[in-house]
């Protein structure tokens, strides 16, 4: 998990009882870890989407820079499958950057659906719904959310929920990237959601982002992660465990 939330990081871990070694490193970092969640399922477009955004805040005094990570990607399942990180800590029960990205997502897509129904491109019927709830425009995303911030507000003692205010705001400002990319995949959205006008898909394609979803509510314990299926890196940990 570190190693994918670490891009081109490399962990090695070698138990010399019976000189068993694991080598993990991945240069795509969560990009490639959204490919490994979905591995065992069938993606709707190629690659997964990679959104990354830098900010700064200054509130009453508390100043920081948040960097953030987003990294998704739709299959043909109707099950959200969303992994939340603050400082490589996994907040299983999600937090502000969590809700920041999931309005972000569902403000996006219904501004494109919308923008289409009038634009007369949902099939010559000219309008569509006033919205899509995030919850059918989440379905079949598999996403990783990776914030690194100083100084995190956390949750309770186990640190599963992220509670710096700022953090939302910075992750739903990500909605304008989202819109403004173009993707070159040539996703065709309509495999998606059949029910809804516009596939979340075919929006976030068009877009260079994807989006999350609810289904499996809490992001959080990948169960399947932790492969040591390397991908080459620029730079290594030097980070040997010894049992």
């Amino acid at each position: 998990e570190l190693s994918f939330l670490n891009a081109g990081v490399r962990i090695i871990i070698i138990d010399e009882r019976d000189d068993k070694k694991h080598d993990f490193c991945y240069e795509g970092g969560i990009r490639s870890f959204v490919e490994h969640l979905n591995k065992s399922r069938s993606p709707l477009h190629p690659e997964p989407i990679l959104i990354t955004g830098e900010r700064s805040f200054d509130d009453h005094g508390r100043k920081g820079q948040v960097n953030v990570e987003i990294a998704l990607q739709y299959n043909d399942s109707y099950n959200e499958a969303v992994y939340s990180f603050a400082n490589n800590i996994s907040t299983v029960e999600g937090g502000t950057h969590l809700i920041g990205f999931r309005t972000a997502l569902t403000r996006t897509l219904n501004r494109h659906i919308q923008g289409t129904a009038s634009n007369g491109k949902d099939g010559g019927k000219g309008k569509g719904p006033d919205s899509v709830s995030g919850d059918d425009l989440r379905e079949g995303l598999t996403a990783v959310i990776s914030v690194k911030l100083p100084q995190p507000e956390f949750e309770g003692q186990t640190k599963a929920k992220l509670g710096t205010s700022e953090v939302r705001g910075i992750v739903e400002d990500l909605r304008d990237e989202l819109g403004r990319h173009r993707s070159d995949q040539g996703v065709d959205l309509g495999d998606v959601h059949e029910r809804t006008p516009v596939t979340a898909v075919e929006v976030l394609t068009s877009g260079h982002r994807r989006a999350a979803h609810p289904r499996q509510h809490h992001p959080g314990h990948h169960g399947e992660h932790g492969s040591s299926h390397r991908r080459g890196s620029k730079r290594d940990a030097g980070i040997i465990y010894r049992r």
